[in-house]
């Protein structure tokens, strides 16, 4: 969710290596197989385990489940969706950010959830349809409305620290390669009791 957009730390400049901020962002989702001080294990969806080293000052966010219910006119969301032809989005998943949260990532861009799919940040201005399920959702420069159909999944997202880092959550770790390759997150969206992060 670029609702979780990386400023990574650019410790490699000092020793005149290239930046990371010139690396994409790869966003691994898996299982958390195993941590061993400033790296984790994590076992992808599909593929071989990947380590991961946390940056200096990685920020972690915890999801829990969430209900339709809980997106209420002004709640901070973000949702991965898919663009219908008549302009209009149908949702993927949607996360309920804390309060604290509000402004993470916002706006709407290109998403790797599923092929040409995208994310929206912003605040919900309205509800309508069958129970509630259409929505408005208002970001810095535009507006989009999103169908949540049933069965999407719907997260609460709140501020977290490393000690949710733990084998067997599930997790989405947001990366870049340093200058030697090497997967560094510098945010991750933890699991927590058996949730998946859907994003």
């Amino acid at each position: 969710m670029k609702s979780l957009t990386l400023v990574l730390a650019l410790s490699g400049l000092s020793l005149g290596l290239p930046a990371m901020a010139d690396s994409p962002v790869v966003r691994i989702r898996g299982t958390i197989e195993a941590v061993d001080g400033t790296s984790v294990t994590i076992k992808p969806r599909l593929g071989a385990p990947v380590q991961v080293k946390l940056g200096d000052s990685v920020r972690v966010a915890t999801a829990n489940s969430a209900k339709i219910s809980d997106i209420q006119p002004d709640s901070y969301i973000g949702t991965a969706a898919t663009p219908q032809p008549d302009g209009t989005l149908k949702a993927l998943e949607v996360a309920v950010f804390a309060p604290s949260m509000r402004g993470t990532g916002d706006g709407h861009y290109p998403w790797d959830l599923e092929k040409e799919n995208t994310m929206t940040n912003g605040a919900v201005g309205a509800l309508s349809g069958t129970t509630d399920r259409t929505i408005r959702v208002t970001y810095k420069g535009g507006e989009k409305t999103i169908t949540v159909p049933e069965g999407v999944p719907v997260v609460a997202l709140a501020p977290g620290d490393a000690s949710k880092i733990k084998p067997g959550a599930r997790v989405v770790a947001f990366t870049k390669a340093d200058a030697g390759g090497v997967a560094v997150a510098d945010r991750m969206i933890v699991g927590e009791n058996g949730t998946v992060p859907p994003m």
